[in-house]
């Protein structure tokens, strides 16, 4: 018998498919909603004989291998891996072979032993006390930090570099681990150059949701002034999205389905002081903004979500996208509410009284709620310009919601708030352009000063980043694309970007001209990108399919311009405005 054989015989297509899918008896078979595309009716049908699996929707099928690909969005090699390991099988050499091919496979591998690393160094070695005692008055159990596998590493510069040197791992995937740092113009033969990425730093291992060690947060022990920032992260590889990852999702999975339900908090100690106390059931979002990736990823487990967040204005904003990709989502949306005085976070809350920060979750306020409240304080109602502020903002957020009755509902409270016959502000709604978030920030575009459109992710920005992936690996192929090119960029962000790559600026440089500020910088989407479709592409494929791109976007600017017109001819028309659309109707014409 194979090894792929024994894997299919031991990890089971109905017991594997049925932790992402509700499956439900019909016949032999047993049948659910697809999770790869939107449908109200059951078309994905599981046959637990046969081992397969297939989508009469979509028309997608296949065995558990194909299944986890899909899913996951893993390669063969990753898959044959992951199963290998579930179902706790030795692979033969043939497959083992295959398993070490993979990039991914061999720097999860060397994740795993750089948290082992870790975490002995911090419980085995006499020279780790100071960081020990640290994490001990922060109130971490050693069973906790056994749990966690929190480690330390000393301030050296390249202990972590020589032993997984030692321990037969190349330096270039070290470096693509994002552990060891590559000096400008190091050579790959020789080991000077080289330097570790965390120095003198509490470490914590990241997970993905199936428990392998993907990144690292490390927390500065003493604070100087070369530490280079409290906090150090991983940066972007090609097993670590920051994007695509929830902090304590692999521990917390079980007990979420189990109540149904999501406590988000925002750092890694809120979530290690919460499981410490019997609260298993959150997860962190790293002190980053939620995103469409990770929301998705959530709802596989729970519908339901408490969030807490910093109360302050700059923490109530950088919650809010998160909480309207949830909302968007369908998703029932809780703020939790600390008492004045009871904890800036939840485990400070926990240090001075657990009971209080259980307390503040059963008792989190809908989020709708929480909007209505923090709208509606301080307004003066009785004036008719303050009374369309609060409807502008309110109808915003009920936009947001995929339910008709729960719009309703809000709609009749909004206008029982402000004394306003309903009917008026469901007018008002069908104006309102429901945004939608997408993996990071959408482009903004004001019309004429009075309206702004939010514009998701769309074929034109995809083109955008498959054309700069391929400018970032090969810059070089800037002087091939046509003249006048710059005017078709959507943003200030690509055309800062594009005159980055003509300077000849190098990857460092170039993060800083295109940086989006609080968001995810567009040079490390871009880089991942690049692993992802081009890594093995050789230069002059490359021109090739630059050329193909620079005149599809060109005709994708065009369509778009087209689009934005016709948005300012319907503005006009609507105002009665003739001159301005006569205007605009003969820029039509000429585009």
């Amino acid at each position: 018998m194979s090894d792929i054989d024994e894997i299919k015989n031991k990890v089971g297509v109905e017991e594997l498919i049925g932790e992402y899918v509700q499956l439900k008896p019909a016949g032999i078979n047993k049948k659910g909603l697809c999770p790869f595309h939107n449908e109200k009716t059951p078309s994905f049908v599981v046959n637990s004989e046969r081992g397969s699996w297939h989508c009469f929707g979509c028309g997608k099928g296949g065995d558990i291998f194909t299944f986890i690909e899909e899913m996951e969005g893993m390669e063969f090699k990753e898959a044959l891996k992951y199963l290998a390991d579930r179902a706790g099988i030795q692979l033969t050499n043939n497959f083992k072979t295959e398993v070490n091919s993979s990039q991914k496979n061999r720097i999860k591998e060397i994740n795993t032993e750089a948290a082992r690393f870790f975490h002995n160094f911090l419980v085995k070695l006499e020279s780790s006390k100071s960081a020990l005692d640290y994490l001990h008055n922060r109130g971490l159990t050693d069973e906790t930090i056994e749990e966690w596998q929190v480690g330390f590493v000393p301030e050296q510069w390249d202990l972590l570099t020589q032993y997984l040197m030692k321990k037969g791992f190349g330096i270039d995937d070290l470096v693509g681990a994002g552990l060891t740092i590559k000096k400008e113009g190091a050579d790959s033969s020789s080991l000077r150059g080289f330097y570790d990425r965390f120095r003198g730093r509490i470490m914590f291992p990241i997970w993905n949701v199936h428990g392998e060690v993907v990144g690292f947060t490390g927390r500065v022990l003493v604070e100087t002034e070369k530490s280079g920032g409290k906090y150090v992260n991983t940066p972007q590889t090609v097993v670590y999205d920051k994007s695509s990852v929830i902090y304590g999702l692999n521990k917390s999975k079980k007990e979420i389905k189990s109540r149904d339900l999501i406590v988000m908090v925002e750092g890694q100690m809120d979530v290690i002081a919460c499981h410490q106390v019997g609260m298993k059931n959150v997860v962190a979002s790293s002190g980053t903004a939620l995103t469409e990736n990770q929301i998705k990823l959530l709802k596989r487990y729970s519908g339901n979500i408490n969030m807490s967040f910093d109360m302050d204005e700059a923490g109530q904003n950088a919650a809010k996208r998160g909480i309207d990709i949830a909302l968007l989502a369908g998703m029932d949306v809780k703020v939790i509410r600390v008492p004045e005085g009871k904890g800036k976070d939840p485990d400070e809350c926990i240090k001075q009284n657990k009971q209080v920060w259980f307390d503040s979750v059963d008792k989190a306020q809908n989020v709708m709620q929480w909007y209505f409240e923090k709208v509606l304080s301080g307004v003066d109602l009785s004036s008719p310009h303050d009374k369309q502020k609060v409807a502008n903002n309110l109808l915003k957020e009920i936009a947001l919601i995929p339910f008709a009755v729960e719009q309703d509902h809000w709609l009749k409270e909004l206008g029982g708030n402000i004394g306003v016959d309903v009917s008026v502000l469901r007018e008002d709604l069908k104006k309102i352009k429901s945004p939608q978030p997408t993996a990071y920030s959408p482009v903004e575009k004001k019309v004429d000063n009075k309206e702004i459109i939010k514009i998701e992710k769309t074929k034109f920005d995809i083109l955008l980043e498959q054309a700069f992936s391929l400018l970032l690996k090969y810059p070089e192929l800037v002087s091939e694309l046509p003249d006048g090119f710059e005017k078709y960029l959507s943003t200030e962000v690509y055309k800062s970007l594009y005159q980055g790559i003509k300077t000849g600026y190098n990857v460092d440089k170039l993060c800083e001209v295109a940086n989006f500020g609080t968001q995810e910088n567009l040079v490390d989407i871009l880089l991942m990108k690049l692993e992802w479709e081009f890594a093995d592409m050789k230069i002059e494929t490359a021109k090739k399919e630059l050329a193909k791109l620079s005149s599809s976007i060109q005709e994708e600017a065009i369509k778009s311009k087209r689009r934005e017109l016709q948005i300012k001819i319907e503005l006009a028309e609507k105002e009665g405005n003739q001159e301005e659309l006569k205007k605009l109707i003969e820029e039509f014409k000429n585009l």
